[in-house]
């Protein structure tokens, strides 16, 4: 996927330059966004890789259902400063979406939802 154009509900912002993964895990938590070709004075943005809502495979591209605006004024990444969990919090605090780890800490085996 590095390379794909990212596509947002009202336009193209930028390609994937990289991925963020979690360690212990192993699973990729982050796409680096280059969104410096979509718009003048971009910047590189994290996107969480489970927001993403197709990948066209022959089309190169990865939609996510964010509008260019939200991207152009979600927070920087700055790849030589590492994630950490206060900079994970606001990246999802501001696009409003349920973080990975509250997810993690509510399902355990066994758990009924109701």
């Amino acid at each position: 996927m590095k390379g794909y154009h990212v596509e947002t509900i009202d336009g193209t912002i930028g390609h994937v330059s990289g991925f963020i993964f979690d360690d212990e895990t192993g699973v990729i938590r982050y796409l680096t966004v280059d969104t410096r070709n979509g718009w003048p004075g971009g910047k590189e943005v994290l996107l969480a890789a489970e927001w993403i809502e197709l990948i066209d495979w022959f089309g190169s591209t990865v939609s996510k259902t964010l509008t260019r605006d939200a991207i152009k004024q979600s927070p920087g990444y700055d790849d030589t400063i590492p994630v950490t969990r206060d900079y994970e919090t606001a990246l999802h605090e501001f696009y409003g979406r349920e973080s990975y780890w509250s997810k993690q800490r509510t399902a355990f085996p066994g758990a009924i939802r109701t």
